[in-house]
């Protein structure tokens, strides 16, 4: 039986680890780290989310509690993020960012393009490391309408969560290879977005000098 198995090998790298962590605290664990990651803190709150799942698989927990709790951690955590980036970010940035040539034409730009494209942005971001915990600030310090912000966060939460919670509830004794594996891509995809940005900064910038040459 996969889920016998499941309950009885040890589990991979950070998910042994946390082990304790999730034994000792259980739901808590789950909605507090999951909460406190999705507004920066450097936590393990995907990893919880997947340990859990894999408890549930083995009837430790309860698979939809696990959902629920990983949901609304996230939504939680990304509004407080974007509360933060809305009330304390553009200045902070305005204020700090003369020092790397960030002027407040610039950082209106940027919030067009975020306006523009922020929602996909917004539910894409939810799989990236580093993006995931990121994306309320920022869309946040670009201005973006809450209940837009609401809306595809919400979604991406979903997603996410239910990836998630499902992989790791089905996984059995395959979550070692699954568990890497996804490791191993979230890497790459978060390398083809940044060269898509650096992309379009350059497009941007070659438009623009061709309109200035006439011009001059």
């Amino acid at each position: 039986m996969l889920i016998a198995a499941a309950a009885t090998q040890q589990l991979p790298g950070a998910l042994h680890a946390l082990e304790p962590t999730l034994d000792q605290y259980g739901y808590l664990a789950v909605a507090g780290l999951v909460f406190l990651e999705d507004f920066g803190v450097p936590v393990p709150g995907e990893t919880i989310l997947v340990l859990a799942a894999v408890y549930a698989g083995t009837g430790r927990l309860n698979v939809w509690l696990v959902a629920l709790l990983g949901f609304c951690g996230a939504v939680l955590g990304d509004n407080l993020g974007f509360a933060i980036g809305r009330f304390g970010g553009r200045r902070l940035v305005l204020r700090y960012g003369r020092y790397v040539f960030i002027t407040s034409e610039r950082l209106d730009r940027a919030t067009g393009f975020f306006e523009q494209h922020g929602g996909k942005v917004i539910v894409v971001a939810r799989f990236i490391e580093g993006l995931r915990q990121a994306n309320g600030i920022v869309a946040g310090i670009t201005g973006m309408h809450w209940r837009r912000f609401l809306g595809f966060n919400a979604l991406g939460a979903a997603l996410w969560v239910g990836v998630w919670t499902t992989l790791g509830y089905l996984s059995g004794n395959h979550i070692d290879s699954i568990y890497n594996t996804a490791v191993h891509y979230s890497t790459y995809l978060l390398v083809a977005v940044v060269i898509l940005v650096i992309l379009y900064i350059g497009r941007r910038v070659m438009r623009r000098r061709r309109h200035a040459g006439p011009e001059a």
